[in-house]
């Protein structure tokens, strides 16, 4: 396994559609072990392979450490509800924005070993299959941003601030 360059804001690769995967590959394997650790290497909750360069439709997420989903060719069956809150992306460090996202969805997708499955994911689980899957498209969470994109830090100082 090896950590990968993560693309950032303003690279063209982060703004075009990718392609599905026609076959599981030794290539994709590694891929997919490579964005994993990327991922947890980076604290990143969700990365899909356009952020590190690579066009094919493939996303993992882990939000909580301990249950780690690879998607492959997801397509986001039906989605319930809504959700409000501070967004962030591996491809944005440091920045932070308010989004609304659904608060349900239900994803159809293939794992490494290309079986079907179908998950119906709430809360952040929710959020991060939206967020990623978004990168799919080209599309990064600054669209859907209400309001400013903020630093981190700044809100970080503000928040200490408000404490003491």
């Amino acid at each position: 396994m090896a950590l990968r360059m993560i693309r950032e804001f303003g690279e063209p690769v982060l703004e075009k559609k990718a392609k599905k995967v026609k076959e599981v590959t030794p290539r994709i394997r590694e891929l997919v072990e490579d964005m994993f650790e990327t991922m947890y290497h980076d604290c990143g909750v969700g990365l899909a392979a356009p952020q590190v360069g690579i066009l094919k439709r493939i996303f993992v997420i882990d939000v909580d450490g301990e249950n780690p989903y690879v998607f492959i060719n997801p397509e986001i069956l039906e989605t319930a509800g809504e959700q409000t809150g501070d967004e962030g992306c591996l491809s944005l460090p440091g920045k932070t924005g308010t989004v609304t996202r659904p608060q349900s969805v239900k994803v159809r997708a293939w794992d490494l070993d290309m079986n079907e499955f179908v998950l119906e994911a709430e809360d952040l689980l929710a959020r991060a299959v939206c967020h990623e899957n978004d990168h799919l498209d080209g599309i990064l969470y600054t669209s859907h941003v209400e309001g400013p994109v903020r630093d981190v830090e700044e809100l970080m100082e503000e928040a200490e601030d408000t404490e003491a």
